[in-house]
């Protein structure tokens, strides 16, 4: 029997994770809208592997809307957790900042310069802008709103009130923990399992607080220093009378908890809380939650607590970046979504997230190899168009260029990312040089207007400006290197004449690709249309030797962009001046 190619729709992963979440979501909540999940903690630069969390449930929920169903992507906005350090790479952060570590993120004061109210409203701005950017449909929900309103108060009342139900679950998993030992995550959210001891008294773990009154899955924030330093010294189901006490300023008071709103439950209670009052059918979590105790696994036995069930809930792998070493714009810091927009157009992330399983880790490029990667992504562009690309690489593919809500704007023509790349470096961004260039790299179809091939240019140039370093900068000579083209042999000096005599005839990139490989290959007594399974070996050596003495006499160094478009940018003129015509 001939093999059939499986459609679209059912050989990627985010097709199957729809299939399965919307039959989950059917079998819980018929009619309703599928809601998925995800949780962001603006305490400081949220990063690219932070957009994971975000970006695998996007996938999913885009998916179903495609499919005509009622789906809502909740972004919990976790600006209700404690303050627990002053994050690397802040601008304008000194030694103040540290005197509100324990109190809620909405309360500390925003980073120096910035226009926002506060610190979790500074760093959520960013990645709501980028979000945006990247066609990302959600809702957000601030957990401090949450709070402070009483939204959640029959959810605590309830907690409280089995508290010794949750006591029991989270004993089952309490083991000495090594304290040079840090799980690694890159959910944010998962702070506060890492909660503690950034200030006296601060609770070893994020369970809640145990001591001589028994277990509480409650902290107050307290009244006077608005800190999370605080320890529940009594509580009374009756009347809802809680007492609590700070051990940051010493600070105790009575409250009636059914009219208290200044407050939160521990992470490992809140989580699976939410799960229940959402009605969350789909969120994923990083690789530390595969752990026993963890709070994915422990909120799979909590949620029942509160008549919900656990999520179906992916691990998704890490997220690695390649050329962060010579990163300007983080300052030492992980690099953020919006760093990676500012070289790479919306569509290039999306594919990077869309074409590998949560499971499976990938790197983002700020190096050299973006343009590898940007050669890759114009080839798949290609192959779809034409119709030979794989099922699952148009999947892939569809997801990154479009949403269910249409297709992400896009370059008008998108001519190579390292060619532009090279032309804003040797042009410092000059726009008439640009143009000049880039319209004779097709002299059949010139470029009229940089308009064309923006945002990619605009991209490319910024990655030249703040991921290059300045030691590999095309520079240009302004003058001829006498002294080598005096010391250069016969056959060196035949090279360049049979490059000169052609430059005419070949001006475009087309042509003086033809040229600079042919080059060599006539010399030795080939034809410049030979292909390289008709040539020797020593071809290709003659080839290097070549092209590091036109790099040599045009820039000074043994290599640099493609000769191809560096010739264009330096013009006719200019290189036959240095090439010593």
């Amino acid at each position: 029997m001939p093999i059939v190619a499986q459609s679209t729709e059912t050989t990627d992963w985010v097709s199957r994770f729809a299939d399965e979440v919307i039959e989950e979501s059917e079998r819980r909540a018929p009619g309703k809208p599928v809601v998925v999940a995800s949780g962001l903690s603006p305490s400081g630069p949220i990063h690219l592997g932070n957009l994971r969390e975000v970006m695998t449930p996007h996938l999913v929920a885009d998916e179903i809307r495609r499919r005509g169903h009622q789906v809502r992507h909740l972004i919990s906005w976790d600006d209700y957790d404690r303050y627990r350090k002053v994050p690397n790479g802040v601008d304008g952060v000194d030694g103040t900042w540290a005197e509100h570590i324990g109190k809620p993120l909405t309360s500390v004061p925003a980073p120096k310069g910035s226009t926002h109210p506060n610190w979790a409203e500074h760093f959520k701005a960013a990645m709501v802008d980028a979000l945006a950017e990247m066609g990302v449909e959600f809702d957000g929900i601030s957990q401090t709103e949450q709070y402070t309103s009483g939204v959640y108060r029959e959810q605590i009342l309830h907690a409280m009130k089995h508290r010794g139900d949750i006591d029991a679950i989270l004993a089952q998993y309490r083991t000495k923990k090594d304290p040079a030992k840090k799980p690694q995550s890159q959910k944010p959210v998962d702070e506060a399992e890492l909660e503690a001891a950034e200030g006296s008294g601060a609770a070893a773990e994020d369970d809640g607080s145990s001591g001589s009154a028994g277990y509480f899955p409650y902290k107050p924030f307290c009244g006077q220093c608005e800190k999370d330093l605080t320890t529940v010294t009594a509580y009374d189901d009756d009347t809802t009378e809680l007492s609590y006490t700070c051990t940051a300023c010493g600070f105790a008071e009575t409250v009636a908890l059914n009219e208290f709103n200044r407050g939160k439950l521990v992470w490992k209670v809140d989580w699976p809380m939410r799960w229940a009052y959402e009605g969350v059918v789909f969120e994923p979590s990083g690789v530390d939650h595969s752990s026993p105790g963890s709070s994915f696994q422990v909120g799979g036995q909590i949620v029942g607590i509160f008549g919900g069930k656990q999520p179906i809930g992916p691990m998704y792998a890490f997220v690695g970046i390649s050329g962060m070493a010579k990163m300007s714009s983080s300052k030492g810091g992980v690099p953020t979504p919006e760093d990676a927009l500012k070289i790479m157009e919306p569509q290039l992330l999306r594919w990077l997230y869309a074409r590998r399983r949560p499971n499976q880790s990938f790197k983002i490029a700020f190096d050299q190899e973006i343009q590898r990667l940007y050669d890759e992504w114009d080839k798949l562009d290609a192959k779809v168009t034409d119709g030979s690309a794989l099922p699952a690489d148009v999947a892939a593919h569809s997801r990154a260029v479009r949403t269910a809500g249409g297709e992400l704007p896009r370059t008008p023509r998108p001519m190579p990312y390292r060619t532009l790349a090279s032309v804003a470096d040797i042009t410092a961004g000059a726009e008439d040089q640009t143009l000049r260039i880039l319209s004779e790299l097709d002299p059949t179809d010139p470029l009229s207007s940089l308009d064309a091939v923006r945002p990619r240019l605009d991209k490319a140039e910024a990655w030249i400006n703040t991921h290059v370093p300045a030691d590999q900068r095309t520079i240009v000579r302004d003058e001829p290197d006498a002294e080598l083209l005096k010391s250069l042999d016969e056959q060196a000096q035949g090279s360049l004449r049979l490059l000169l005599d052609g430059l005419a005839d070949h001006w475009s990139l087309d042509g003086l690709t033809h040229l600079v490989y042919g080059v060599p290959k006539v010399q030795a007594g080939f034809s410049a249309d030979a292909t390289p399974k008709e040539l020797p070996p020593e071809i290709k050596t003659a080839q290097r030797s070549f092209f590091a003495l036109l790099y040599h006499l045009l820039v000074g160094r043994d290599t640099g962009p493609r000769l191809p478009t560096l010739l264009l940018a330096v013009g006719q003129d200019r290189v036959r001046a240095l090439l010593g015509e």
